[in-house]
């Protein structure tokens, strides 16, 4: 078994206490490792006491999952934490990017236009892909394109560090993360892409189309034939393992995510409660139209009524692929970018409707206000956390119909405001 250990015999008894105590406690563990039969590799100088600890413990779990100890030396070797991912993961920004600013640059022309640039060059490979997942074409450029900007800017983060540094400091999730480490060893070891080239995201992302070492083990596709799972420099490879995501999740080919509608006068709010569902043909007997003037397509499609920003903005009736594309990443404002974009990508229109954009959202310390100022008065929506989910949702419409305001659910600085004037 191969050692590295890199460090001076001797120990400077000028340096500061809290070094030498460092120093002391490195080689201990990198003894106690030795006399473990464990595998040690080389230490920074200004080793993490703590993250070499974790290390070394977290071997018995990596080699029961299959990983050798070459492996794991060549990639542990001179590790250090991830500094951007412990700053990152501990920040909690009070800043909300209202949804019509979020798409704004979702859906950009220049995004628009790069789309279509690559649905042309890359049309013969699309389509071949179309045809063996059953998912649209544009859905996946879509996706590639929100994800990386087309492979613009997938991450600098080396992914085992960033994964490490999480097991290591975010004991909430630690579970998560650790499984998540050992795929990601896993990839390395089968050679579907060097230690040095694995980058993503500081939460582990990875790749053009940004899988989670769980996904790409679950949905990765060698697609061009040379043995890997290339999500990292084989384009195809990341596209064809995009629609293969969405195919399990439930994608319906040749059906669209959605359909921007427009709602009669005195329409009754409470239906857009985002769980009620109805076929499209329902909906239409309750008055409401397509934005465009064009009939829908498929009436028998079930829908669900979704006002991002309530009811000053656009309503959207979504299809079940708005939901698929929710999987992929959870947020509204995602899913329904994907869907606008790729609409565009192939020649759609921009919104026919207006964001209100003084109906600002609040941020998690504005939200648990609401949420304290609705408890005192009398509309209960449990405790003031600054998360917006059911229960506050329906104490906001219930506050809304008691004051005769249009009962949306919707929480922005103007409801806010009307509930600190309402003594």
């Amino acid at each position: 078994m191969r050692t590295a250990m890199r460090h001076s015999a001797n120990v400077n008894f000028s340096a500061p206490f809290d070094k030498i105590l460092k120093t002391v406690l490195s080689r201990f563990l990198c003894m106690a490792a030795l006399a473990a039969g464990l595998i040690v590799w080389a230490l920074p100088a200004q080793a993490d006491v703590g993250f070499q600890r974790f290390i070394s413990g977290f071997w018995p779990t990596a080699k029961a999952a299959g990983i050798s100890s070459q492996t794991y030396n060549a990639v542990f070797s001179g590790m250090q934490p991830d500094e951007d991912t412990l700053r990152l993961m501990s920040k909690q920004s009070e800043f909300v990017k209202p949804i019509w600013d979020y798409l704004d640059s979702a859906v950009s022309k220049d995004r628009v236009e790069k789309g279509r640039k690559f649905l042309n060059e890359y049309g013969p490979v699309l389509q071949k892909i179309e045809a063996r997942y059953g998912v649209d074409r544009e859905a996946v450029l879509a996706i590639w394109g929100m994800e990386t900007n087309y492979g613009g800017f997938m991450g600098r983060h080396n992914v085992v560090q960033a994964l490490a540094t999480l097991a290591y400091a975010a004991p909430r999730r630690k579970s998560f993360w650790e499984k998540e480490l050992v795929t990601a060893l896993e990839i390395v070891q089968a050679g579907h892409v060097r230690f040095q080239d694995m980058e993503g995201s500081w939460a582990g992302a990875m790749g053009h189309t940004q899988f989670m070492p769980s996904s790409w083990k679950a949905y990765a596709a060698d697609y061009d034939g040379d043995g890997r799972r290339d999500i990292w420099t084989s384009i195809p490879d990341a596209l064809a393992s995009t629609a293969a995501y969405l195919r399990k999740h439930g994608w319906q080919t040749g059906k669209t995510w959605g359909y921007e509608v427009k709602l009669p006068a005195g329409f009754d709010y409470h239906l857009a409660d985002g769980d009620k569902t109805l076929t499209l043909g329902e909906w239409g007997r309750y008055g409401i139209r397509r934005s465009n003037g064009k009939g829908f397509p498929r009436p028998s499609d079930n829908a669900i009524l979704v006002l991002p920003a309530g009811a000053s903005g656009p309503a959207f009736l979504m299809l079940r692929n708005f939901y698929v594309i929710k999987r992929y990443n959870n947020a509204t404002a995602y899913a329904l970018g994907v869907g606008l974009l790729a609409d565009r990508i192939i020649g759609g229109g921009t919104l026919e409707g207006d964001w209100s954009r003084e109906h600002m959202p609040l941020n998690r310390s504005e939200t648990a206000e609401l949420q304290a100022l609705l408890n005192r008065r009398g509309f209960s929506v449990g405790t003031a956390d600054g998360k917006i989910g059911p229960a506050t949702r329906r104490g906001i419409r219930a506050y809304q119909s008691s004051r005769g305001l249009v009962p949306d659910g919707y929480a922005s600085v103007v409801l806010l405001a009307h509930l600190k004037m309402d003594g």
